[in-house]
């Protein structure tokens, strides 16, 4: 059974997806790309839970602050008018709201966005509108960049798949479909680029031999600073998306 547990730490309010499981023998509190969340036994109280969440409030908001890209306080759902900021490509682009009769996004000449929405427009719109605008953009890169590292593949991807992934960044299916997270289009092209070419290479080698670590390296010899830069920040990227993207 989940639900959401509201409290406030260390004078901070937090909402925190609770989960009564009845396979759970302990309390757990975990913060991933989801937020913060804690497993329960069933027949665990309501005092407990709140007490446990307050013994381990300095962690708790330590990992939060690590989700954070600015000092500016917790990552926000998209507000018409009042989001300025939004994340492409390793940057923050300033946004453009504008009155229109449908709901979309657009890069603007200056790399800026335009958001265009309709008076009437809700959350899920909102969140739609970018989520389409996102995918877009990652489709019109990964085309060209697929098409430079083709030459030496046995065969070309069947499809690309865009999602958001809990902590893969990429995967390829016995089809040859390839899938990529979603949220990579927030990182820099860099990062993509190397994802991209990880799955590539396992049309070659279906495994992490050093074989298959050679081919990376012959494509991407800076691939281990690509690796680096998603293991520090990537977190942070995957949390971002799924908070701009959420429904109430």
């Amino acid at each position: 059974m989940r639900d959401v547990l509201q409290l406030e730490v260390e004078g901070r309010p937090l909402q925190i997806q609770r989960l009564r499981d009845p396979r759970c023998r302990r309390m757990r509190l975990v913060v991933d790309e989801r937020g913060p969340r804690l497993s329960m036994p069933l027949r665990a109280s309501q005092a407990s839970a709140e007490a446990f969440v307050r013994d381990n409030g300095a962690w708790l908001l330590a990992q939060l602050a690590a989700l954070q890209v600015d000092d500016s306080g917790q990552h926000e759902a998209l507000r018409i008018t009042q989001t300025t900021q939004l994340p492409l490509l390793g940057s923050e682009r300033a946004v453009h709201w504008l009155p229109a009769r449908h709901t979309h996004v657009l890069l603007a000449a200056d790399g800026s966005l335009e958001f265009h929405y309709s008076p009437r427009a809700g959350q899920a719109a909102l969140a739609r509108a970018l989520s389409d605008f996102y995918l877009a953009q990652a489709r019109s890169l990964i085309g060209p960049e697929t098409a430079r590292w083709l030459p030496g593949l046995p065969r070309a991807p069947r499809r690309f798949v865009f999602k958001q992934m809990s902590s893969r960044w990429g995967s390829l299916a016995p089809d040859a479909t390839v899938a990529l997270d979603l949220s990579l289009v927030l990182a820099p092209p860099a990062a993509l680029q190397y994802v991209l070419v990880h799955e590539l290479c396992h049309l070659l080698q279906p495994n992490h031999s050093p074989a298959f670590w050679a081919e990376v390296s012959a494509r991407l010899p800076d691939w281990p600073q690509q690796r680096d830069w998603l293991g520090e920040h990537g977190r942070r990227v995957k949390y971002r998306l799924r908070q701009l993207l959420a429904v109430a």
